[in-house]
């Protein structure tokens, strides 16, 4: 499984939405919050992009050389649409500067230190070491998974709900998988989660035999395991 930091990490790295909490700011509006762009560097820190005129920044630099606490909260949110859609949320916090220089007129790049972060998704809560952050690995079907997920469900469908062949004595005490519609909720370099939908409602992981590296492999792992549930 994906260790605690690869996956705060990957969230970090996502399309997910992200807003900063910083202490004083409670007027200010969720959309005024969110960074436009967010990366992490090569010590671990996080590079957030905000409008000059956001209040992230103003404060940022109102701050100066104080340090001003900050948590940068990302909710992962299925791309399938599917009961209890919330898969996950990472929380980093650490404290906030201005880096002028790094970004286009009328922008304004902040740089979180990251103190310690937290993970809430579907493996669990753990937390998560700033040394620990800044050496995972991001998993490399992130920028791809929302697309294969909505290929899965829309294309393949079918071969998803079969599935529920594979998962032996488990379907029958769950009261038969293959009377409950499968949606297929998260994919890693690991494997495949699907959602069987019905009452009750569950989940169940397939593995890859192997890790994947990319779509292409991923298309191999994919042609195994369809090909293992439909024997």
């Amino acid at each position: 499984m994906p260790s605690a930091a690869e996956r705060t990490r990957t969230l970090v790295q996502s399309t997910c939405s992200a807003v900063v909490l910083i202490p004083g700011l409670d007027g200010a509006r969720p959309d005024q919050l969110a960074p436009r762009a967010r990366v992490v560097g090569q010590d671990g820190e996080v590079f957030l992009l905000f409008p000059a005129d956001s209040p992230a920044v103003r404060a940022a630099t109102h701050a100066q050389d104080d340090e001003l606490s900050a948590v940068l909260e990302i909710t992962d949110v299925a791309p399938v649409s599917v009961p209890h859609r919330i898969r996950g949320r990472a929380w980093v916090s650490g404290w906030l500067t201005c880096v002028p220089g790094l970004a286009e007129p009328g922008s304004m790049m902040l740089r979180l230190e990251v103190g310690e972060a937290c993970v809430d998704d579907l493996w669990g809560a753990e937390s998560v070491e700033p040394e620990e952050f800044a050496q995972a690995s991001v998993d490399p079907l992130v920028t791809h998974e929302a697309d294969l997920l909505q290929h899965l469900h829309s294309a393949h469908g079918e071969q998803v709900q079969e599935l529920c062949g594979l998962l032996g004595d488990r379907a029958d005490r769950a009261g038969g998988a293959n009377r409950q519609r499968a949606v297929p909720l998260a994919l890693d370099r690991f494997g495949l989660r699907v959602r069987f939908v019905g009452e009750p409602c569950f989940d169940a992981r397939f593995e890859f035999p192997d890790p994947v590296r990319d779509v292409t492999e991923l298309r191999r792992a994919m042609h195994t395991l369809f090909g293992a549930a439909s024997h």
